[in-house]
C-alpha cells in the first residue's frame, strides 16, 4: 500500500440521540446519530414523534396577522355543446305554438 494516501481508521463509539451507544470503525473520531435500531419506528413498532409543536399549529402561528381574503364569485361558464343545443331550440319552431 502506498503510504500517506489513506485516512485514519480509529475504533469509536456512536451515539444516538435516545441514548443507544454502539462500538463502530470509522475514519471520524465523534459519531452521532439522530435513530438508531432501538429508537426507529421500523424496528420498534412504536411511532416517536420528533416534532413538538405540530404542523398546523406552526403554521396557524405563522400566518395568524394575515387577513383571508375573499375571491369574487365565478361567472357559469356555458359550453358550445350548450351553445349548440339553445341555438336550435330558437330555430326550430315549436309543436305549441302550432
Amino acid at each position: 500500500m502506498k503510504k500517506d494516501i489513506h485516512p485514519k481508521y480509529y475504533k469509536t463509539v456512536a451515539k444516538c440521540a435516545c441514548g443507544a451507544e454502539y462500538e463502530i470503525s470509522s475514519t471520524k473520531e465523534k459519531v452521532g446519530v439522530d435513530i438508531c435500531s432501538a429508537c426507529h419506528p421500523l424496528f420498534t413498532g412504536k411511532q416517536k414523534i420528533l416534532d413538538t409543536e405540530g404542523r398546523v399549529q406552526k403554521f396557524k402561528k405563522k400566518y395568524a396577522d394575515v387577513i383571508a381574503v375573499k375571491s369574487k364569485p365565478q361567472k357559469k361558464r356555458i359550453t358550445k355543446s350548450k351553445k349548440k343545443i339553445a341555438a336550435a331550440v330558437k330555430k326550430s319552431p315549436s309543436k305549441a305554438n302550432k
